[in-house]
């Protein structure tokens, strides 16, 4: 019997800046190639009994030290990789005071849509792009 892969439901803070740019971030190197290193927006795994807008303020607070303003349900989008699959809660957010930090990210950029294609994306985030 064929092993199942385990499924991620995950969500993610798609956040834009004052001037129409979005916050585009690296991924650290791992032993996943198909998405070490690869650019991302940030968020995380969704925890047993917390919302999707809970999962937000917590990983962003975690991974970059930043409190965010969760808005508005973009898109869900799913997708299988070679050993796991995902679903991907995406959200319109803001930034808070101050600045981030890098604790989780190789990197970062602010870019507006138009300039996004060039980045090396992970494939569940490049099907969020085309919803944007």
């Amino acid at each position: 019997m064929k092993e199942q892969k385990k499924h991620y439901h995950v969500a993610a803070a798609v956040i834009q800046d004052s001037r129409g740019r979005y916050l585009c971030m690296q991924r650290c190197k791992s032993d996943r190639d198909y998405i070490s290193m690869h650019w991302e927006f940030p968020g995380g795994k969704i925890e047993e009994g917390e919302s999707a807008y809970d999962t937000l303020l917590r990983e962003i607070k975690e991974e970059m030290d930043w409190d965010i303003f969760v808005g508005r349900h973009l898109c869900s989008v799913t997708h299988d990789y070679p050993d796991f699959s995902i679903t991907l809660e995406a959200y319109l957010c803001k930034g808070g005071k101050g600045q981030f930090k890098l604790l989780e990210h190789l990197d970062y950029q602010w870019l507006k849509k138009s300039e996004m294609d060039g980045l090396d994306w992970t494939e569940a985030d490049r099907k969020l792009l085309e919803r944007i």
